[in-house]
């Protein structure tokens, strides 16, 4: 069943987590947020999840009120479904204008036009859309991990969507908000250092995430960040991380060694 992140008489939050069977793939978070009768879908995730997220938003009578299907970067695991939402339901799909371009490389034939009718190309600077009389914001991201990357705030939640930044790697049973920073920061470390591209970029975003202060930070992975002081030390390490190009030398850029006559 989904988890309620938040609600209230208009507006609710649901997130959907463990839809990936077994050891079949990455395990991603999806999540809906809905106002009055229309629903934003974030970061829908690939083929392994399509089925039991339809599923779920059926029973929840979601299924066909989905005006938005947003995808943060163009990862599989965030929006491998991509032909699915559009075939089955009325949504648009944002992304990246830098990925915009490539997702006919990922949609059929048979719905190259709807995809050219439904896409919305988000500018680097983010976009305000609409929802029923809210607004969901979509903020940079870019180079966190993706060339073209997308977080979401939702005002009337005071949830920030942040996509692959504060992902962790945690056995399914444990995604709950994180308790004890610092226990936390073993399953976060590794995919940081490699997937973020820099120090500078990372501080950027964190000035941005502290003038929002939200109440929540929740990644498409793993456990998510409740309050004000689990959020802000989170923001504390990454400000400090060094990561990416920080780390890179020429020993990283050697070939390999191999017959040369």
């Amino acid at each position: 069943m989904a988890k309620i992140l938040f609600k209230n008489k208009h507006h609710r939050v649901l997130l959907f987590q463990n839809l990936v069977e077994g050891d079949e793939g990455i395990q991603c978070n999806q999540f809906l947020i809905q106002h009055g009768n229309q629903c934003a879908l974030l970061d829908p995730g690939g083929l392994l999840s399509y089925a039991g997220l339809a599923e779920q938003l059926t029973q929840l009578g979601m299924f066909d009120k989905l005006r938005y299907v947003v995808a943060s970067h163009q990862d599989p695991d965030v929006i491998g479904s991509l032909d699915k939402w559009l075939l089955n339901t009325p949504c648009q799909v944002a992304v990246s204008k830098l990925w915009a371009r490539f997702f006919p490389h990922i949609t059929s034939r048979a719905l190259q036009k709807q995809l050219s009718k439904r896409l919305i190309a988000l500018p680097d600077a983010g976009q305000v859309l609409p929802l029923a009389g809210a607004e969901l914001v979509i903020l940079p991201a870019h180079y966190l991990h993706s060339v073209g990357n997308f977080s979401l705030y939702d005002p009337e939640s005071r949830i920030l969507f942040s996509g692959d930044i504060g992902a962790s790697v945690v056995p399914s049973d444990l995604f709950e908000p994180v308790t004890d920073f610092q226990a936390h920061v073993k399953y976060m470390d590794g995919f940081h250092r490699r997937y973020m591209v820099s120090n500078k970029a990372l501080k950027l975003w964190v000035n941005m995430v502290r003038d929002l202060d939200p109440e929540l930070l929740v990644p498409q992975h793993g456990r998510y960040f409740s309050g004000k002081e689990s959020i802000s030390q989170f923001l504390d390490w990454l400000e400090g991380l060094r990561c990416g190009v920080d780390l890179i030398n020429q020993h990283m850029y050697r070939a390999p060694d191999f017959r040369r006559d």
